[in-house]
């Protein structure tokens, strides 16, 4: 049974540069059709699960209007939630606005996840980014006042032109803000974005893994936990939300392009906004067996640094984790460790970890 929703929001008031998720320029009659359908798409697939996550991300959630999020809240009211939940929504600082921090808070939302991306005007510049570093202290200052204290911001490193240095200060800007959670995305230039119909290429390999190991230095020094790839905690504040991905548990999306997980069956939904509206939900149906979702749980797992309990593994799947796959081998190579009851990718062999992830693709 479905643990988590997640829920997109395709509506932004700019693009950004690097952006390749199903988005469109803010438009009322476009937000009012698109709630109106996933008012109906929601009634019609979910179960009445007792919910433990749900997320709200884009797109730009905070970029709707105070009457678009009203209506919005009172959708997801059907939702059911076990009492320690956790409710994420994204925001942008620019359109993030006193108003909707009180809407959210009356609403029981209680983490917000902020795309800061970067703290050097230059670098927002070339991301499309609209909002300076001052306002993000602003907003991040006015999200602590109403009582928000579970906060995630989003950096983008490896950007062209960017030093060590650069990154060095953007680290001890985000420190600056003293929040619980902090996400680190390398820029990759990605097909139908601005960056890549302008020709961007993205940074080469040893200037990357050094931002990597300055980040992941850095933020262990300051006391957060690394516990995913790209993903750093204070202790008891990691995405409760985004571990019941990399945990290959069942979850479902509602909206355009999100993608579900229920019982064998992978679903992803269309991002063709006429389809969508019309009812046709989705664009992919892949029907798994017992080898495909073990595929996943290793290729989800072994993202987290802890990497995959063997107990909790065979008591999930009849299956002793070790004899999947080449796992001894990789063992016996030193990209995997087994050690404590969990085997998970040696921390210096984390930034190759495609490289070991493959090796879980099919059979």
């Amino acid at each position: 049974m479905a643990s988590s929703v997640y829920i997109h929001i395709p509506f932004c008031s700019h693009i950004c540069t690097y952006c390749a998720f199903t988005k469109f320029y803010y438009n009322k009659k476009m937000v009012t059709d698109y709630l109106n359908t996933l008012e109906k798409e929601i009634k019609e697939r979910y179960q009445g699960e007792i919910l433990k996550t749900l997320y709200i991300g884009g797109g730009t959630p905070s970029s709707l209007d105070i009457s678009d999020l009203k209506e919005l809240f009172k959708i997801l009211k059907v939702f059911k939630f076990q009492d320690d939940y956790e409710f994420t929504i994204e925001v942008n600082p620019e359109n993030l606005t006193f108003d909707k921090i009180k809407l959210f808070k009356e609403n029981k939302v209680n983490r917000i996840s902020m795309g800061v991306e970067s703290t050097n005007i230059n670098c927002l510049k070339y991301l499309g980014r609209c909002h300076d570093f001052s306002l993000v202290k602003d907003k991040i200052k006015l999200l602590k006042e109403f009582g928000f204290n579970n906060i995630n911001v989003d950096l983008i490193y490896a950007l062209k032109n960017q030093s060590l240095e650069d990154l060095k200060k953007d680290l001890d800007n985000l420190l600056s803000l003293d929040v619980q959670h902090i996400s680190t995305y390398s820029l990759m230039i990605e097909d139908k974005t601005i960056l890549k119909l302008k020709g961007e290429e993205e940074i080469d390999e040893d200037k990357d893994y050094l931002m990597y190991d300055l980040i992941r230095k850095t933020l262990k020094k300051h006391g957060y936990f690394h516990y995913e790839i790209s993903n750093f905690a204070k202790e008891g504040y990691e995405s409760k939300h985004n571990l019941v991905y990399w945990a290959n548990s069942e979850y479902y999306g509602f909206g355009l392009a999100s993608a579900s997980f229920l019982g064998n069956t992978r679903t992803t939904n269309t991002n063709n906004f006429k389809k969508y509206l019309e009812g046709d939900y989705y664009s992919e149906i892949e029907k798994l067996d017992k080898n495909d979702i073990l595929s996943y749980a290793l290729i989800l797992g072994f993202r987290l640094i802890k990497g995959i309990n063997k107990k909790e593994f065979y008591n999930k799947y009849h299956v002793e984790l070790d004899s999947l796959y080449n796992i001894k081998d990789l063992i016996k190579d030193k990209k995997l460790i087994d050690k404590g009851g969990n085997i998970y990718i040696s921390y210096d062999k984390i930034y190759i970890e495609n490289s070991i992830l493959i090796n879980f693709v099919g059979e």
